[in-house]
């Protein structure tokens, strides 16, 4: 999910400014309003309120190697809100520790955005691959993201990897982005580039950096500018050529994942692939015993903290309001500590407080609907 990091990071990581001449001529060849309609932001159109625990480790990822009586069990969870975004390179990483012993038989657990993009890239290399899940979209948790390219979201402490963490992480980010560049164009859009404006009434906008207190001695870790060659460059507009209320606005552009689409378009590519899915709640780690095949990959993501007691999982809760989604809105704005970002599959409106620490240890999953109507009545202000 999206937090104010995210938003801004995405669209800072350039620096480069541009100016919108006023003519007549210039006006002619390009309407900066285009697309930028004002969002209809009224409670009555929330149609859904939801609310997702990213499952978040202080070392990033686990990526790693267990055995449990007699199975191959490869660990790939704890994401952060990186999930989507880091999904199809983190996969590699764990699909070549499961089939490093030969085995071509794989089983998954879970089947979330990290179970699916595991399994197509386990199918992929050949191995047939049986998923076991208690859910499936849209009731995992993964469906509930904001759908934001953001792969170093909450993705550890600075005090908690080691020395190689950070290009581990470049390999798998740039990995992951030239997979999506491969689902751009396809019918119902599960990806595209989709622009975001950052709001200010005061000086450039700048993103809010973390210090570290008595209680939380440690910062999250930031890797963005690793990826500044494939980002594109963020344009400061000049006064007057934007609808918004702010004085300042600053666009940028990023991968938007229209979740319901891409969800369902890789589960059906994955069936399609041979692939099976087998309704299945496992409870303890002894479980996956009872397992026909000897590799297992456990992608169960915040479901991790219970089924594997791996209390080293942080949830870090974040709410979403949905609102309809509107015909040729397909942009985001950020501003007052309140993100947005109209996609085809809904219209996602979220606060992301100060900083990457709103939500830190909320385990809380209960729907605030006093909270979400608030948030879209701050909404409907962002606009003249």
């Amino acid at each position: 999910m999206m937090d104010r990091r995210d938003f801004l990071a995405r669209g800072l990581s350039g620096l480069g400014a541009l100016s919108l001449a006023a003519g007549a001529d210039a006006a002619s060849l390009f309407d900066p309003l285009a697309g930028l309609e004002p969002i209809r932001a009224t409670p009555d159109r929330i149609f859904r309120i939801t609310v997702c625990l990213r499952p978040f480790r202080a070392a990033g990822p686990r990526i790693a190697v267990e055995e449990v009586g007699r199975k191959r069990v490869v660990h790939h969870y704890g994401h952060g809100g990186s999930g989507w975004s880091l999904s199809w390179g983190s996969a590699e990483v764990a699909v070549g520790m499961a089939l490093a012993e030969g085995m071509t038989d794989i089983a998954v657990i879970g089947a979330g955005a990290i179970g699916l993009t595991t399994a197509l890239t386990a199918q992929r290399a050949g191995a047939k691959v049986t998923i076991y899940a208690k859910e499936q979209f849209p009731d995992v948790r993964s469906a509930r993201a904001t759908g934001t390219w953001s792969p170093d979201s909450r993705i550890a402490m600075e005090g908690g990897v080691d020395a190689g963490f950070g290009d581990r992480w470049e390999a798998m980010a740039r990995r992951s982005f030239a997979f999506y560049q491969g689902l751009l164009g396809l019918p119902g859009d599960p990806v595209e580039w989709t622009d975001r404006y950052m709001l200010s009434d005061g000086p450039a906008v700048a993103p809010a950096v973390e210090r570290g207190t008595p209680e939380r001695p440690d910062r999250f870790i930031r890797l963005e500018e690793r990826l500044h060659d494939i980002m594109p460059r963020s344009v400061e507009l000049a006064p007057g050529t934007h609808p918004f209320r702010t004085e300042r606005a600053r666009r940028s552009s990023s991968l938007t994942f229209n979740v319901a689409d891409l969800a369902h378009q890789l589960t059906t590519d994955f069936l399609i692939g041979g692939g099976r899915i087998v309704p299945m709640e496992l409870h303890e780690p002894q479980d996956v015993t009872r397992l026909k095949q000897k590799t297992v990959i456990n992608c169960t993501g915040y479901g991790a903290r219970a089924l594997w007691r791996d209390e080293s999982i942080v949830p870090v809760r974040g709410q979403i309001a949905w609102l309809i989604p509107q015909a040729g809105a397909t942009y985001g704005v950020y501003h007052d500590k309140l993100a947005m970002l109209a996609r085809r599959d809904g219209i996602v409106v979220q606060e992301v407080g100060e900083d990457d620490w709103f939500g830190y240890g909320d385990a809380n999953e209960a729907p605030d609907r006093e909270a979400a109507e608030a948030s879209v009545r701050k909404l409907a202000g962002f606009w003249k």
